[in-house]
């Protein structure tokens, strides 16, 4: 099924830049997603007038991006939606892992759980919300698991302890077990050979069948045959004289 059409809004950058004046940093139309980045702290006047001089009613999502390497590392990228013009666009800031943005809960009340998920996962703070607290992790948790340098597998893991009769958290184990993988592509096959392997073995053109397991096993099992001892000849008789 065809994703819906979004119908492109004739002049709105231009508008909209004019509109926000200094606060416009850049724009990009790719894939028919207009994203517009503006100043981290003129977010929420960029935000109010979005909403009320140009019907992108609707907050749909805040959502975060990790550059490790760049000096303002998180994008937040805030998802607008307007339900008279049929129309979405993006509002883009960037920012550092010491710098807050500002909160936009004053003009959509739904943003105060979307900025606590930006905060849980990449640890962006938002000045301005009233309940900036882990919201997808655990009590208690360590870091920000979608954040690049976040390890795969935790700082913690957590097992059932029945001695405890409770869930209990312990630095993560890894034997050495689980640490040898085999990155081999399946069509390129392992270097090592696992019984039955040398039946898929191709045989040269008029070579031997093999004989059947069942045939060479009867064989290994019955016992040798014993050679029969050479007949002894009787000695001769003496001839009677004549």
């Amino acid at each position: 099924m065809p994703a819906p059409v979004i119908s492109a809004r004739e002049g709105f950058v231009d508008a909209y830049r004019a509109a926000i004046g200094d606060a416009f940093v850049a724009s990009r139309d790719h894939v028919d997603e207009l994203t517009i980045t503006v100043k981290r702290d003129q977010l929420v006047e960029a935000c109010r007038i979005a909403r009320d001089k140009f019907g992108y009613q609707q907050l749909m999502e805040i959502a975060g991006v990790d550059y490790p390497e760049r000096p303002e590392r998180f994008e937040v990228n805030y998802h607008l939606l307007s339900v008279t013009h049929n129309h979405r666009f993006r509002i883009k800031v960037t920012t550092d892992e010491d710098t807050p943005v500002p909160s936009v809960t004053s003009l959509w009340p739904v943003a105060g759980w979307l900025e606590r998920e930006v905060f849980d996962l990449y640890g962006v703070t938002f000045a301005g919300n009233a309940d900036l607290r882990r919201i997808l992790t655990d009590y208690g948790f360590e870091g920000y698991p979608l954040r690049k340098d976040f390890p795969q597998t935790g700082y913690v893991e957590l097992r059932y302890s029945e001695a405890e009769k409770r869930v209990v958290y312990e630095p993560v184990e890894l034997p050495q077990d689980f640490r040898n993988f085999d990155f081999l592509m399946p069509w390129e096959g392992p270097e090592y050979r696992l019984p039955g392997d040398e039946k898929a073995v191709p045989q040269a053109p008029g070579a031997p069948s093999p004989a059947p397991a069942s045939s060479a096993a009867k064989a290994e099992d019955k016992p040798a045959a014993k050679k029969a001892a050479p007949k002894k000849k009787a000695p001769a008789k003496p001839r009677a004289k004549k």
